[in-house]
């Protein structure tokens, strides 16, 4: 009998949120992604910590002993070790604390493909994180431009996922998880299904997507249950945790398709298009996603900071 992954897989590319190597061996995903309390999470470890003391190794050799470069060397060397496991792709994520500075982030992005692309990877099988502000969009419009693909994250609301797919994009990760984290805390409700916030608000996006022709691919993120995942069979991508694949490999059974062109191409949705003043005044009318896009900055910026000083203490 087939399981709840396996039957996933038929409807869409999984992909492994985690920087455990280990899982990615043993659930089997098409891409990864990382983001900066991932690899924190993963330098603590003592498995992983070698990548940590290569990257200060080497910058001692080089005699460039600066903290944003060995962090970069240390985010280089995680995206070649798991593009070793998966045949795919894997998203590296610039520092979050240039969210709202678009050159800072075009510049951080064409360093951290140079640097894959001199260990002989190509850009194709890259895909850079971007923070969901106007200024990281605008940033991942023009990388597009020049072949560096990118993957637009912590984004909670319809007007960021147009305005991503306007600026044609490679890929958007809507935070399932941490919409539901915010409409819980607010109602008391404990979501269950469909009627969870954070699969509706995926579920709209992708039907805006497919109902109007847009390239962009949607990959559902950051769950707290295999319920969300189920809901969302037929997405793009899902970006899933190795304690729900896990659940998902030993639930017997297989599970139906829950989105689909098709069904899109019926839904009522009508086209929006967003200049900056509009993406900004749509965006401030969504609490919700102004207080996640922000609490999410703050958390991936505090966990950076947490990472230098540990190279620091190193050092």
């Amino acid at each position: 009998m087939s399981n709840n992954l396996e039957s996933l897989k038929k409807f869409t590319t999984i992909v492994a949120d985690t920087g455990d190597f280990e899982s990615m061996r043993e659930y089997k995903p098409q891409d990864a992604t990382t983001n900066p309390s991932l690899i924190l999470s993963a330098v603590e470890k003592p498995e992983y910590r070698h990548l940590l003391d290569k990257a200060i190794s080497e910058a001692k050799e080089a005699g460039n002993t600066s903290i944003e470069s060995i962090i970069d060397r240390t985010l280089i060397l995680f995206g070649l070790e798991i593009l070793k496991i998966v045949p795919g792709r894997v998203s590296t994520e610039v520092d979050a604390r240039l969210s709202f500075d678009t050159q800072g982030t075009i510049d951080k992005a064409r360093e951290l493909i140079a640097a894959y692309e001199a260990e002989g990877i190509s850009r194709d099988r890259i895909l850079i994180k971007i923070a969901s502000t106007w200024e990281g969009i605008k940033a991942a419009e023009e990388l597009e431009k020049e072949g560096i693909h990118c993957n637009l994250t912590l984004l909670f609301s319809l007007a960021q996922a147009i305005a991503c797919a306007e600026a044609k994009v490679q890929l958007i990760s809507p935070f399932v998880g941490r919409i539901y984290d915010w409409y819980k805390a607010k109602t008391g409700t404990d979501y269950q299904g469909a009627e969870d916030p954070g699969v509706q608000s995926v579920q709209q996006i992708y039907n805006y997507y497919k109902k109007f022709g847009y390239k962009t691919e949607v990959m559902g993120a950051s769950f707290r249950n295999a319920g969300q995942i189920t809901e969302l069979a037929g997405c793009d991508l899902l970006t899933i945790s190795p304690n729900l694949l896990e659940e998902l490999q030993n639930a017997e059974g297989d599970i139906s398709e829950k989105l689909s062109e098709s069904t899109a191409a019926s839904s009522d949705l009508a086209k929006v298009s967003l200049d900056e003043k509009t993406f900004r005044f749509e965006f401030n009318e969504d609490a919700m996603a102004t207080e996640k896009t922000a609490e999410g900055i703050r958390k991936f910026s505090a966990d950076i900071v947490k990472l230098e000083k540990l190279i620091a203490d190193s050092l």
